[in-house]
């Protein structure tokens, strides 16, 4: 079990109070809460953020402790350009945007996205995220390589990441150097123990135990190496898989986890997790549809550079707003179906289309 999982589930009790509360006050239509996302996850500091290794990843469906990733469709549509399309920003820019990036798709001009159109898009607003966790692997590099030798061990990182957990950074380096007992809490020690595995997994061969630069970057982000890749995959695969044979069967991929709240509404709001999870893996994970997940099919999905895949998701978010069922998207369509594309919906979005078009 990851530590990302782990403490996820101790904390299922009071999560479950919490639960019950909020279904009482909020709309009960609100989607699940998803533990892997960043906007819900309690708020860490900047110099942590900085160093620890996201379970949230931009452009990769499933997250670390193995849930959808809800705004997947958004990310690979938008790229980086995610931002601006916020729940509070004024309907009629959004919709001007979203025409402008539908003449962007629309390669060839011909007012309407064909699914081989929409697989380009997709690499390209994929290889934005890549760009953009580069850029962001610079600096968290630079904050745990002070002395700029390109260089970092394990202990400089640990140094560093428990420095941003509000410990004293001087003394924790001298208790290191020392070899001395860090009194760390349990919680602090399973974290560390966890990085450090994923720490020795990212330093390429022959291993030196020092990562540089471009190491690093799969330390945080799997995703950019086949490598790391793989070890996520394994570590989402030993989370949900119960008895141990390195497959997912349906019923492991949807099982609900302990600790659920007891009433109608939380019940609706779980059979809408399990009828998402049951349609993503028949649908999409199970690629040779035998009831059977493994672990090559699992790292297939989960690989975003994989072009496949790109063409897959294009057809089907182009099947979500297809009315007219010819296979292709038209701007009429991509307006009324902004929400899923966007993650606003637009109001009046048929008005003047084709004179702004």
């Amino acid at each position: 079990m990851t530590i990302w999982r782990k403490l996820w589930c101790r904390s299922l009790p009071a999560l479950s109070l919490l639960l019950y509360v909020l279904l009482h006050t909020v709309d009960v239509h609100a989607r699940p809460a998803n533990m892997s996302a960043a906007k819900d996850k309690s708020p860490v500091s900047k110099d942590e953020n900085e160093i620890l290794p996201p379970d949230h990843l931009n452009g990769v469906k499933l997250e670390m402790d193995g849930h959808l990733n809800k705004d997947f469709h958004q990310e690979v549509f938008l790229g980086k350009e995610m931002e601006e399309f916020d729940e509070d920003s004024e309907p009629r820019r959004n919709r001007k945007k979203l025409i402008e990036i539908f003449k962007k798709v629309d390669f060839n001009n011909d007012r309407s996205i064909s699914a081989k159109e929409m697989q380009r898009w997709i690499m390209e607003k994929t290889e934005e995220h890549f760009q953009e966790a580069m850029k962001e692997n610079k600096n968290s590099f630079r904050a745990v390589d002070p002395d700029g030798d390109g260089h970092v061990t394990w202990d400089e990182y640990r140094v560093k990441f428990l420095a941003s957990k509000g410990f004293d950074e001087k003394e924790i380096a001298e208790k290191i150097n020392n070899n001395e007992d860090l009194k760390l809490d349990e919680e602090t020690q399973e974290v560390l123990e966890s990085l450090k595995d994923r720490w020795f997994q990212a330093d390429n061969p022959p291993p030196d135990q020092l990562l540089n630069e471009q190491e690093f970057l799969s330390f945080l982000h799997p995703e950019h190496s086949r490598g790391m890749l793989k070890y996520m995959v394994k570590e989402i695969m030993r989370d949900l898989d119960q008895d141990g044979d390195t497959k997912l069967t349906l019923s492991e991929f949807i099982s609900l986890p302990v600790g659920t709240v007891e009433n109608q509404q939380a019940q609706d709001i779980d059979d809408d997790w399990v009828r998402e999870r049951k349609k993503e893996f028949e649908e999409v994970i199970d690629s040779n549809h035998d009831g059977i997940v493994t672990m090559e099919e699992l790292e297939e999905y989960m690989d975003p550079m994989n072009e496949h895949n790109a063409l897959n998701e294009a057809k089907q978010m182009i099947a979500v707003a297809d009315e007219n069922q010819n296979r292709n998207l038209e701007m009429d369509e991509i307006l009324k179906y902004s929400e899923y594309f966007t993650g606003s919906k637009l109001m009046d979005y048929a008005r003047n289309v084709h004179e702004e078009f």
